[in-house]
C-alpha cells in the first residue's frame, strides 16, 4: 500500500494544542505529527466506534502479545508478560515513579539538554533536578561520564531519568554507553527510568537498543516507558506501557500507577496500541523514509541558505536540533522574534536545560510543503533578526 504524507490536513479549529495559534502562524514546536495515523489503526478505531458503547475497559491478553511481539521482532528484546503494565502516558508514569521511588528533597538526575517536561515531573513533586550536561563536540553529543559518576555518587541522588533515543538531540545511545550507565547506577543505588518513546523513529536501517536489554544490571534496576503514541501520532488517545522486570520494583510501580489512577485504559487505548503493533509496520517504514527525506531537505537548506545555523547530527526522532551559536544575538530572543515577525513557532533551546541556550528545536514531521514554508520563514527571520540585533547596539 502507498501511504500519503504529502497532503496537508487542516488541523485548525480542531481543539489541538499544536495548531491553537494565530492565523498566520506555522507551528513547528510540540512533538506531534501533521500526518494522519496509519489507515490500519483508523480502521480498528472505526470498528470500535461503530460498536457505540464505551464503558470501562480491561487489558486483554492480545494487548500484551502486541507489545511483546513488536519488541521481540523490531528491537530484539524479549519481554515477559508480567513485566508489562498499562499506563495512560509516559509522562504520568515518570511522575508516578518519581513520587514512589524517591522522597522530597532528593536528587533526580537528567542529561541536558533534554525533554523539558522531565523538569516538571521532578520539581512539581518536590525533588531536585540534578543536571549532567552532555558534551557537544563537532556537531555530536556524548556523555560526560566523569561528571555523571560524581553526581550519581551523591548520597541524595536516587533516580536517573534516561532519554533513549535522546530528545531533543536525536542521539541513539550505544550498548557500551548504556552498559556503563547500568553499572554506575547499580554501584550507587540509583534507579533508572528510561524514556524510550522515540525508539521506533530512527533513521531507516538504524536500530535503537533498549536499556533493559543490555545487561542484568540494567534489566533489574530499570523502569522502561514505551508507547505507540509518538510513532503513530496517537498522543491524544493516552495509551502507553511500562516495563519493569524486577519483581520488587514492579510491585512498587504497580502500587504507584494505581494510587495515581493512571492504570486504566479509555475505550480506544487498547485497540489503537494493538492495531499499531500488529498492523502498523508497513506504514512506519514509509513514514521513516519520508521523515529522513525531510531531515535531509532541512539540513541541506540550512547549509546552503542559512549557513550560520547548523543542524546537529541525528539518528532518531523527527526533531531538528539547530545550533544557533554563530547567529548574532540570543537563542531565546531569536525564537520569540521568529514567531512575532515571521509566524514560525519553534521551541527555544533554553527550556531543555544547560547546553540548550543557543539552540532551537524544529519539528520535521509534516508534509514537505509545510516544511519548505517553515524553512523559508526561518531564513527570512534569521536575516532580519541579525540586522535588528546590530541596530540595537
Amino acid at each position: 500500500m502507498k501511504y500519503d504524507f504529502d497532503t496537508v490536513i487542516n488541523r485548525r479549529n480542531t481543539d489541538t494544542l499544536k495548531w491553537d495559534v494565530g492565523e498566520n502562524e506555522l507551528p513547528m514546536w510540540v512533538a506531534d505529527m501533521d500526518f494522519q495515523t496509519a489507515p490500519e489503526i483508523r480502521e480498528a478505531l472505526g470498528k470500535r466506534l461503530e460498536h457505540g458503547i464505551f464503558g470501562y475497559s480491561v487489558i486483554p491478553e492480545t494487548w500484551y502479545q502486541a507489545y511483546q511481539n513488536w519488541w521481540e521482532n523490531c528491537h530484539k528484546f524479549t519481554m515477559e508478560k508480567e513485566w508489562l503494565m498499562f499506563v495512560t502516558g509516559v509522562v504520568p508514569a515518570i511522575s508516578s515513579a518519581v513520587r514512589k521511588l524517591t522522597t522530597p528533597g532528593e536528587n533526580v538526575l537528567v542529561q541536558t539538554p533534554v525533554y523539558n517536561i522531565f523538569f516538571n515531573s521532578i520539581v512539581n513533586n518536590g525533588r531536585n533536578v540534578l543536571e549532567n550536561p552532555l558534551k557537544y563536540e563537532n556537531g555530536q553529543y556524548h556523555m560526560d561520564f566523569e561528571d555523571l559518576e560524581q553526581k550519581l555518587s551523591h548520597p541524595q541522588t536516587t533516580m536517573m531519568i534516561l532519554c533513549n533515543p535522546h530528545n531533543p538531540v536525536g542521539k541513539i545511545w550505544s550498548r557500551e554507553v548504556l552498559e556503563r550507565i547500568g553499572m554506575l547506577c547499580k554501584k550507587y543505588h540509583v534507579a533508572v527510568v528510561s524514556d524510550e518513546i522515540h525508539c521506533d523513529l530512527t533513521a531507516p536501517g538504524k536500530a535503537y537498543i533498549p536499556f533493559a536489554s543490555v545487561s542484568e544490571e540494567c534489566r533489574e534496576n530499570s523502569i522502561t516507558c514505551i508507547a505507540p503514541t509518538k510513532t503513530f501520532n496517537l498522543a491524544g488517545l493516552q495509551t502507553a506501557a511500562i516495563v519493569v522486570p524486577n519483581e520488587a520494583l514492579r510491585n512498587k510501580m504497580y502500587r504507584a500507577i494505581n494510587t495515581d489512577e493512571i492504570a486504566e485504559p479509555n475505550a480506544f487505548a487498547v485497540q489503537a496500541a494493538k492495531a499499531a503493533f500488529t498492523k502498523g509496520q508497513p506504514w512506519l517504514e514509509a513514514l521513516r523514509a519520508y521523515l529522513w527525506e525531510n531531515r535531509r531537505l532541512a539540513e541541506n537548506y540550512l547549509k546552503e541558505q542559512i549557513p550560520n545555523l547548523k543542524p546537529t547530527a541525528s539518528e532518531a526522532t523527527y526533531l531538528l536540533w539547530i545550533d544557533c551559536r554563530e547567529l548574532l544575538g540570543c537563542g531565546e530572543e531569536f525564537a520569540g522574534y521568529l514567531r512575532k515577525h515571521t509566524g514560525l513557532y519553534v521551541s527555544a533551546g533554553n527550556q531543555y536545560g544547560k547546553g540548550g541556550e543557543q539552540f532551537l528545536r524544529l519539528n520535521l514531521a509534516c508534509p514537505k510543503s509545510l516544511l519548505e514554508n517553515g524553512l523559508e520563514r526561518l531564513k527570512k527571520g534569521a536575516e532580519s533578526y541579525e540586522k535588528w540585533v546590530v541596530n540595537q547596539c
